[in-house]
C-alpha cells in the first residue's frame, strides 16, 4: 500500500439515544456504544465492522466494567488487533479520531472504530427508585475515576472549587473583565450564544432536549432554572443526565475504494493540534484567557490557511469557553458556534460529546461542501483538542506531531506562587457564589493577590451581604477591589 493510499477518510458515523418507558429495558452505556457502532457500518455500507483492526474506546463514568474494549468487541464480534480504554476528559473523543486516522497514515491500522457511550440518565433513575438493571454486574474491582486530590491545591479542594462548574465561574469574570464588559452585558452575549446552540439541538434528532430555548429562558432565574454557580444558571451548564451513544468509523482511501464507498461521502482529515494547561488551575498565569486554547486554535486557523471555517463546534460545557475561543478565532458574537447543539441541550454525555460532534460535522460537510472545525477540552479549561475536516481532500499530509506546547508556553506569562491564606489583605483577581439546590447562597469563592503578589484563596461567609452582593452585581466586576482575610480553618475574605 502506498502513503496516498493510506490517507485517512472518516466514512461512517452513528449514534443512539436511548428513552426506556421501563428500566427492564434500558440499554447500558457498552450497548449504547454497540447500537451506534452497528449504525456507523451502516452509514459506511455494512463491509467494514469486521475489519476493524483498531479500537478505542471513550471512558465512561454512569457504569464500571472490567474491561470495556474488550466488552464492546465481544458483543460486536470482532477481534481488533489494539484496543485501548481512554483516559477522562471531554477533548478525548476528538484526540482518539485524531490518533486513529495518524496510526492509519503509518500503515498501523486499516479500520479505526472509536465508541463511546454513558447511560446516566438510567442509573441515576434505578437508584432514585431502588430498582436493579439489567445490565453486566457492576465491576467494584475496576479501576474508578481519576482522584481530584491528586493534582489540585489543597485550596482548592477544601474551599468547594474542586469541579468544572466552581472553576469555570472564575475564567468566565476574569475574561469579561479584561474584554471591558459588564456583568450585565456578559450575560447578555452567555445567553444568546446558549440559545444558538439550544436552536441547533431542537433539529438534530439525537439531541436529548428537543425543544428550542430563547437567550430569556437561559438567563432568567426560575425555579426550574435555578443559580448554579455565578453567573451561571441551569441552562448556562452541561447536562450529564442522558442515556446517548456515539462511535465513528476511519479507515484508509484504499480500504473505503475496495469497500465501494461513495467518494462523496468520505471526510478528509487536514490536520489538528493540542496543548495543556497546568493541570492545577491555581499554578496558571491569569484566569483572562487560556494559552494552551490561543495556541490550539491559531495552530487550527493555519491548518485551514487563514480562511473562515465553514462550520464550527466550540465546546460547550460552559459559556465562557466557547465566548473565548470566539475571540481567538476572531469571529463575531453571530457566529454560529455549534452543528451539534451544545452539551446542555443536545446532551452531555460526560467524556463523550464530541464524539457526537464529529457524527454531526460528517453530516455538515456532506451536505455544504466546505471545511470544519472540531474543538475539545476537558478538566478545568486544562486539555485543549482541535482537529480541522473537509469534505474535499487536503493537499498537505497529516502532520505526525501536533503538539502545540511550545506555543502555548510563549504565550504565558508570569505564575505567581500559590500560598495559604494569612490574615491581612489581598486584592480579588477573580470569584464565584456557589448556590444551593434551594437557590440559596451556599457560600462564595475568590482568588486573591495577596501584597506580595502570591496568590491565595479563600470563602466568602453566606451572611457577607456587602461581599456577596460586589460579586453578583450586575453594572460592575469587583475585579482588583481589596479586601482582608480572615485566617482558620476556613479562611474568609471580606471586601473592603
Amino acid at each position: 500500500m502506498t502513503p496516498d493510499d493510506r490517507t485517512p477518510v472518516i466514512v461512517g458515523c452513528g449514534e443512539a439515544v436511548d428513552r426506556p418507558a421501563m428500566l427492564s429495558h434500558a440499554l447500558d452505556p457498552i450497548g449504547l456504544m454497540a447500537l451506534a457502532a452497528r449504525r456507523a457500518n451502516e452509514d459506511a455500507g455494512g463491509r467494514l465492522l469486521h475489519q476493524v483492526d483498531r479500537l478505542a474506546v471513550v471512558n465512561l463514568v454512569s457504569w464500571r466494567y472490567a474491561d470495556p474494549p474488550a466488552e464492546l468487541a465481544g458483543r460486536l464480534g470482532i477481534a481488533p488487533r489494539s484496543s485501548s480504554y481512554a483516559p477522562i476528559g471531554g477533548e478525548t473523543p476528538t484526540k482518539l479520531v485524531h490518533e486513529a486516522a495518524l496510526a492509519i497514515a503509518r500503515g498501523e491500522a486499516q479500520v479505526a472504530l472509536i465508541a463511546g457511550g454513558e447511560a446516566q440518565h438510567s442509573a441515576a433513575r434505578a437508584q432514585k427508585e431502588g430498582k436493579d438493571l439489567p445490565w453486566p454486574p457492576f465491576a467494584h474491582d475496576a479501576p474508578a475515576r481519576i482522584e481530584r486530590g491528586t493534582y489540585l491545591h489543597p485550596l482548592a479542594i477544601a474551599l468547594g472549587a474542586s469541579m468544572p462548574v466552581s472553576v469555570y465561574p472564575f475564567y468566565e469574570m476574569a475574561s469579561a473583565y479584561a474584554w471591558g464588559q459588564t456583568p450585565a452585558a456578559a450575560q447578555v452575549e452567555s445567553a444568546e450564544t446558549w440559545a444558538r446552540y439550544a436552536a441547533v439541538a431542537a433539529e438534530n434528532p439525537s439531541s436529548w432536549l428537543g425543544r428550542r430555548y430563547t437567550a430569556d429562558d437561559i438567563a432568567r432565574v426560575t425555579p426550574d432554572n435555578r443559580l448554579i454557580a455565578w453567573p451561571y444558571t441551569k441552562l448556562m451548564v452541561a447536562n450529564p443526565m442522558v442515556n446517548q451513544g456515539a462511535a465513528v468509523i476511519v479507515t484508509s482511501l484504499a480500504v473505503a475504494r475496495a469497500a465501494g464507498i461513495d467518494p462523496g461521502t468520505m471526510i478528509h482529515l487536514v490536520g489538528g493540534a493540542a496543548a495543556d494547561e497546568p493541570r492545577d488551575y491555581l499554578a496558571r498565569d491569569g484566569y483572562t484567557a487560556s494559552p494552551a486554547q490561543d495556541a490550539v486554535l491559531a495552530r487550527a486557523r493555519a491548518l485551514n490557511d487563514g480562511r473562515p471555517f465553514d462550520a464550527l463546534e466550540l465546546y460547550s460545557c460552559f459559556p465562557c469557553v466557547p465566548k473565548m475561543a470566539r475571540r481567538t478565532l476572531g469571529l463575531g458574537a453571530d457566529m454560529a458556534p455549534t452543528v451539534t447543539g451544545g452539551l446542555t441541550f443536545f446532551g452531555a454525555p460526560l467524556n463523550d460529546y464530541m464524539l457526537h460532534a464529529t457524527a454531526a460535522m460528517v453530516r455538515r460537510l456532506r451536505s455544504v461542501a466546505g471545511t470544519g472545525l472540531l474543538y475539545g477540552q476537558g478538566e478545568f479549561v486544562t486539555k485543549h483538542h482541535a482537529l480541522v475536516l473537509s469534505s474535499a481532500r487536503s493537499h498537505r499530509a497529516l502532520d505526525q506531531d501536533y503538539s502545540v506546547a511550545g506555543d502555548a508556553e510563549k504565550r504565558r506569562g508570569p505564575v505567581p506562587p500559590t500560598v495559604m491564606p494569612a490574615d491581612g489583605t489581598a486584592t480579588l483577581e477573580t470569584a464565584t457564589v456557589l448556590y444551593r439546590r434551594d437557590g440559596t447562597v451556599d457560600h462564595g469563592v475568590v482568588i486573591l493577590r495577596t501584597e506580595d503578589g502570591a496568590r491565595t484563596m479563600a470563602a466568602v461567609a453566606p451572611d457577607d451581604r456587602a461581599t456577596l452582593a460586589a460579586i453578583v452585581d450586575r453594572d460592575r466586576y469587583p475585579v482588583g477591589r481589596n479586601g482582608t482575610i480572615a485566617a482558620g480553618d476556613v479562611p474568609r475574605w471580606a471586601i473592603a
